[in-house]
């Protein structure tokens, strides 16, 4: 009976030398296993935040592209209208020059015309002032049965337009 006392009885020595094998192999399975594992895992949820990362940054930029094409879209509608409104400005103002300038020459032709009405009724009246003195003269020689001199016949012009004026 001894023997199976052995068997079962507990040996310090061998607890010791189980727990001494089973922490070498807990050492030898964290440097071979753990670590590498570890590491795996690391790297994978390194590029797993990568992507994260990068769909992040390509989300705000897409964003920023949308604000960014939404400014140009309201810029150039306001640039459009712009355009719009300086192109009507543009055409009423070479309006406005156009019919300034025509009234202006208008308004030459007619004070041009009015001088050359009023040279040509002055020259018309000098015409008829010497008419007038030929006929006078003529008819104050027969009247009068002499010849005028010129001071007498300028005097007697003078006299006898005046007198038809009034």
């Amino acid at each position: 009976m001894i023997q199976t006392l052995d068997v079962i009885s507990i040996n310090i020595w061998h607890i010791i030398i189980s727990l001494l094998n089973l922490l070498i192999l807990f050492l030898i399975l964290k440097k071979l296993l753990f670590k590498p594992v570890k590491k795996m895992f690391a790297e994978r949820q390194a590029k797993v935040d990568n992507i994260y990362d990068k769909a992040n940054e390509a989300n705000e930029q897409a964003q920023a592209n949308k604000q960014a094409y939404e400014e140009k879209l309201s810029h150039s509608k306001e640039e459009a209208t712009n355009i719009l409104r300086n192109a009507r400005e543009m055409a009423e103002q070479s309006s406005n020059e156009i019919l300034q300038e025509a009234h202006n020459k208008a308004d030459l032709a007619v004070k041009k015309a009015n001088a050359e009405i009023a040279s040509e009724r002055k020259k018309a009246i000098n015409e008829i002032k010497n008419e007038i003195s030929e006929i006078s003269i003529d008819i104050a020689e027969h009247v009068v049965g002499r010849e005028i001199d010129e001071k007498d016949h300028t005097e007697l012009i003078n006299d006898f337009i005046e007198n038809i004026g009034d």
